[in-house]
C-alpha cells in the first residue's frame, strides 16, 4: 500500500483500490443524527465498522465540559475495541453532508494522532463521496470489527493544548488563537449552555470553520481556497477552539494537516472549560 497516504485526505478511488489489505481499518463514524448504526447497516463501505462520533465515547464530558480528552484507558479500549493495531491504516468516514460532520472526522483524526497512531486519513466526501460512483461497492449488515487489545497508548501531547497551557499562549502571546465558531459566539451575542459566560479568548482571531468547507461537494474547499481562508493567521504555533473542542478540530485540520503548518494543538475544553474558571478572561466585540 505504498501509495496510500499515511495522514490527511484519501481520495475514494485510492481507498478502493485498497479494499481487502490486512493492515486496513476503516471506520464509519455517522453518529444517530445521521442515521447511526441503522444507516451503516443499511449501507457502509465493504469492510468497514462502525463506531458512533456522538456516542461511542471519542469525547467525555468532564466537569461541565461536554467534549474533553476521555481517559486514555478508555481511548486505548476503544481503538482496540474497533481492531486498530500499530500497524494498521485506518481511515475514518464521516456521512459527507456537512461541515459539522466532517468536524466530528477531525476529531477522531486528532485523537488517534494524540494516543500515538502514525496512520490515519479521512475520506475526502466521507461516505457520499463514496456513492457519488455506482460502480463503487458498498455492504450491508452489522459492523463486525476484528477486535485487538487495547492500543498501546504513546501521548502527543503536543498535540493538545489544556486551559493552563492556553491561559499562558495567550497571556504572554505565544501561540495565535483561532475561535472556530460563528460570529455570534465570537462577538459574545450567543453562548454555548454549558458556557458561564459569552464572547472569545483576548487576542484569538476569528476563522468560521463553515467556511472552509464546501456543503455542495460534501468536502473541504480546494487547497489554494483554504489557503486563502487561513492565510492570514499568523505564523508560528497556533490553538485551535471552538466551544467544545468539535468544530476546532476541522481548523486544526486544516491549518495542520493540510496546510502542513508546524506547532499547531487543539484546546479540546475549548469556551465551556474556559469559562468555568472565573479569573480567565473573556472578550466580547462591545469590548
Amino acid at each position: 500500500m505504498s501509495d496510500f497516504p499515511v495522514s490527511g485526505l484519501v481520495s475514494p478511488e485510492t481507498l478502493q483500490a485498497a479494499l481487502g489489505r490486512p493492515d486496513l481499518v476503516i471506520i464509519d463514524i455517522r453518529a444517530t443524527a445521521e442515521g447511526g448504526q441503522a444507516a451503516f447497516e443499511a449501507g457502509h463501505i465493504p469492510g468497514a465498522v462502525h463506531s458512533d462520533y456522538a456516542a461511542a465515547g471519542w469525547r467525555a464530558k468532564i466537569g461541565n465540559a461536554p467534549g474533553m480528552l476521555p481517559p486514555l484507558d478508555h481511548l486505548a479500549a476503544l481503538a482496540g475495541s474497533l481492531g486498530i493495531r500499530p500497524e494498521s491504516r485506518v481511515v475514518i468516514v464521516p456521512a459527507g453532508h456537512a461541515a459539522t460532520d466532517f468536524a466530528a472526522a477531525a476529531r477522531v483524526y486528532w485523537t488517534l494522532k494524540l494516543i500515538g497512531h502514525g496512520q490515519q486519513t479521512i475520506l475526502d466526501g466521507g461516505f457520499r463521496g463514496w456513492q457519488v460512483d455506482p460502480a463503487r461497492p458498498v455492504a450491508t449488515g452489522p459492523s463486525r470489527p476484528a477486535v485487538a487489545t487495547p492500543y498501546p497508548v504513546v501521548v502527543k501531547q503536543e498535540l493538545r493544548s489544556t486551559a493552563d497551557a492556553t491561559f499562558v499562549a495567550a497571556r504572554g502571546k505565544l501561540a495565535t488563537l483561532v475561535d472556530a465558531r460563528a460570529a455570534s459566539y465570537f462577538d459574545g451575542r450567543e453562548k454555548a449552555a454549558e458556557a458561564t459566560r459569552a464572547g472569545h479568548i483576548p487576542g484569538a482571531v476569528s476563522r468560521d470553520y463553515a467556511a472552509a468547507f464546501d456543503p455542495a461537494a460534501g468536502k473541504l474547499k480546494p487547497h489554494g481556497d483554504l489557503g486563502a481562508l487561513y492565510g492570514a493567521v499568523p505564523s508560528g504555533p497556533a490553538i485551535s477552539y471552538c466551544n467544545t473542542g468539535h468544530t476546532a478540530a476541522l481548523n486544526w485540520f486544516v491549518l495542520s494537516e493540510v496546510l502542513g503548518r508546524d506547532e499547531v494543538s487543539l484546546y479540546d475544553g475549548s469556551m465551556t472549560d474556559w469559562t468555568q474558571d472565573p479569573e480567565r478572561p473573556v472578550a466580547t466585540a462591545a469590548g
